[in-house]
């Protein structure tokens, strides 16, 4: 019975591999959560108690969520779609964000469309552009790429289905966008299991609490103004921060000290504002974690 509640309380994560790894494994050490090599290879060593990790292909860790395998783990919005798979989507964490697009040689468009013939579609998402193909109402052919999909055309397919991130590879291949399908990110995602059992879903939602701290931290930096008392409102009226500014007494009642956590776009404009109603002894610095 005791092995039997032990296991039911590990909680089993799906780590990504390739592109989207180095993203996530950061984001959790900033979290505090550590994920280190071990002799086994594709297990790695995870700072969680009671808590294990696996990496795997990120369409793998969709699949394993859906079975029921893996409690949670990170993938790709697009795999989720591709798959139609019954998962729950926890968090997005805004990284690694690219577009599943269309993309044809240029020569190949007619006035901006596609020529009214048959046509070969490449993709490793099969059932993302068969729907496409239909809902175009094309007469295309659909062959499965494994890999390097922008290398097909022109003489081995006429329109590839691809994600993009900045285009250079399109461009390297001499392809252009036709469309664009969807935007996708790497997203925290939990199997239907997980959620509706409590103590896992717990601490699924401490996870989450943990990376949007991270998040939340990465956008803002901390400012730490001296100011008078004459010019105490006029600084504490710049500031954009999340809720109030924390304002203490300087020693030798001189002054204040103002403290807030502001967006970090704000600082070109907002810096010059602060010394010129009257704030001195500025400091800027990164926090790691910022729970609201």
């Amino acid at each position: 019975m005791t092995e039997i509640i032990q296991q039911t309380t590990i909680l089993k994560l799906g780590l990504p591999k390739g592109r989207m790894s180095v993203g996530i494994i950061d984001l959790l050490r900033d979290a505090g959560i550590s994920v280190s090599a071990s002799e086994r290879g594709y297990r790695p060593l995870i700072s969680l108690p009671d808590a294990t990790a696996k990496t795997l292909k990120p369409q793998n860790i969709i699949e394993m969520l859906v079975h029921g395998r893996r409690d949670a783990g990170f993938a790709g919005a697009d795999w989720v779609r591709e798959l139609n798979a019954d998962v729950v989507e926890i968090m997005d964490t805004t990284l690694d964000t690219v577009r599943l697009v269309a993309a044809v040689p240029s020569g190949l468009l007619v006035n901006g469309s596609l020529p009214s013939r048959r046509l070969v579609v490449t993709s490793e998402y099969e059932q993302i552009a068969r729907e496409w193909i239909q809902n175009k109402g094309l007469d295309a052919e659909f062959v499965r790429s494994y890999g390097a999909t922008e290398v097909f055309p022109p003489d081995d397919a006429d329109l590839i289905i691809d994600i993009v991130a900045t285009g250079a590879t399109l461009r390297a291949n001499n392809l252009v966008i036709f469309e664009t399908l969807m935007t996708s990110s790497t997203r925290f995602y939990a199997s239907v299991a997980a959620r509706n059992d409590p103590v896992r879903r717990e601490r699924i939602d401490a996870i989450k609490l943990l990376l949007e701290s991270v998040l939340e931290a990465r956008k803002r930096v901390m400012l730490e103004i001296n100011a008078s008392t004459e010019c105490l409102q006029a600084v504490v009226k710049l500031l954009p921060c999340m809720r109030e500014a924390t304002v203490s007494p300087l020693f030798g009642n001189c002054g204040y000290s103002v403290r807030a956590a502001v967006p970090k776009t704000t600082l070109p404009t907002l810096l010059p504002l602060l010394k010129e109603v009257g704030g001195t002894d500025i400091v800027v610095t990164s926090p790691g974690q910022i729970i609201p």
